[in-house]
């Protein structure tokens, strides 16, 4: 049984799902895991994860909490985990993730950009700062 309130996009249950042979052509937002094995003509948005099956093709921006790619995508991927590039991945376009795995065989034209860098603080700067401070 399930509690009210309690709600967990990342159930089988919450999952929305755009099947081979399906044409979506606009935006979609969702909150809840995504799996496309179609095709979708405009941008994608959630805050959990998308599978894109070998048949699936993005044309347009992709902005979700994770992925996992093994279709096509044509657009700029913004994901905020960890981004899975299959061996039948085609990615064309920009790349911004936190972790990136790519199996052999994918194929990604485009830049790439991790951002799950923190700054780095050097500790002799750090001393050295601390002992010309003026008290």
């Amino acid at each position: 049984m399930k509690k009210k309130g309690a709600i967990s996009y990342d159930s089988p249950d919450k999952l929305n799902v755009i099947v081979q042979g399906s044409k979506v052509i606009g935006d979609m937002i969702t909150e809840s895991n995504l799996r496309i094995d179609g095709v979708v003509e405009g941008n994608v948005t959630t805050s959990a994860k998308v599978v894109i099956g070998q048949t699936g093709h993005i044309k347009g921006n992709l902005t979700c909490g994770s992925a996992d790619i093994e279709g096509n995508i044509d657009g700029t991927l913004v994901v905020e985990g960890l981004l899975s590039l299959r061996a039948n991945a085609i990615i064309n376009g920009e790349i911004s993730t936190s972790k990136l795995q790519i199996e052999e065989g994918a194929s990604f034209s485009g830049n790439c950009s991790m951002n799950n860098r923190k700054p780095v603080i050097d500790p002799i700067k750090e001393e050295s700062s601390e002992d010309n401070m003026v008290y």
